[in-house]
């Protein structure tokens, strides 16, 4: 169903793209802006807007179901495809349901092994452990598992829809990159005023999504499709 045979290598503007974030997110990791920033929304008496119905409610539970509904969805668009899926081939629809889970998927399990706890854990905002990067290999003494961003990987996880379109609808795979980039931004900062992670957890939930989404592109057969399998 695709163009070309056999795999393809992933355009090397798209490798520049996925070096380039990385580097973003890293500069991120050194500037130790995590704690400054985090300070604008909450205090040693807490975060005022943790349980906020916009922010608990709207933007963290209903993003998460919206995300959810969409996720299937996309995997139902394999074989039944509405809207902009009707498009594109079946393999290239495989491809987008397949990134997706395997976005969300992956952030999931780089939560679990995690040790680093969330801010309204930290003594600096009413909590009782001191503030750890997540980059060590200790414990901090909180719960842990909560880096990278999970909620912000709600959005973040449909970047692999950007890889899909560009190769036959230009204008459709950037407003879905706009459209996944946006909504985990949104759901990242959301979760940030209201104290669950920093802006770091944020940027590496991004840059998990994105390079997952570019390796699957990379190594993805263009004449897949599920008559094949």
């Amino acid at each position: 169903m695709g163009r070309g045979k056999g795999r393809r290598a992933a355009p090397a503007q798209a490798g520049w793209l996925t070096l380039g974030l990385l580097v973003v997110v890293l500069a991120w990791d050194a500037s130790g802006m995590d704690l400054p920033l985090a300070r604008l929304a909450g205090s040693a008496t807490g975060f005022p807007w943790r349980e906020h119905w916009l922010l608990a409610g709207v933007v963290h539970e209903g993003g998460r179901r919206v995300a959810w509904l969409l996720a299937v969805v996309l995997c139902l668009g394999v074989w039944w495809p509405v809207g902009p899926l009707a498009r594109i081939g079946q393999g290239e629809r495989l491809q987008l349901a397949v990134t997706t889970l395997l976005g969300a998927l992956t952030v999931t399990l780089l939560k679990i092994g995690s040790r680093t706890s969330c801010p309204w854990e930290l003594s600096d905002f009413g909590g009782f452990i001191q503030y750890a990067s997540h980059w060590s290999l200790l414990s901090d003494g909180g719960a842990g598992r909560c880096f990278p961003a999970g909620h912000a990987s709600s959005g973040f996880t449909f970047l692999g829809g950007y890889f899909v379109f560009r190769r036959t609808d230009e204008r459709m795979a950037r407003l879905w990159l706009v459209g996944a980039t946006v909504a985990g931004l949104l759901f990242g900062l959301a979760q940030q005023w209201r104290g669950a992670h920093f802006m770091s957890h944020t940027l590496w939930s991004a840059a998990v999504c994105w390079t997952v989404a570019f390796l699957v592109d990379a190594r993805w057969p263009r004449t897949w499709s599920l008559e094949r399998i």
